[in-house]
């Protein structure tokens, strides 16, 4: 997965992180964006986001839930 460009996303974006991750804070943040995702360190919120088009984000979603089994 290559990220398209790294972007300044408004804080007013719905931001959310995996429940797994709730209690701590070295994790990263996802949003909805109108072409796939927006990606987020927690930690580093001021240095932007980076943006990755919906069949990368479905691709990285289905590697992910794949391992988990």
């Amino acid at each position: 997965m290559t990220p398209k460009h790294q972007v300044s996303i408004s804080s007013a974006a719905n931001w959310r992180k995996a429940s797994y991750s709730a209690s701590q804070t070295a994790c990263v943040e996802v949003a909805d964006w109108p072409t796939g995702a927006a990606v987020r360190d927690t930690q580093n919120r001021e240095l932007g986001a980076l943006i990755y088009n919906r069949a990368e984000w479905n691709a990285f979603l289905h590697t992910a839930k794949s391992d988990l089994r």
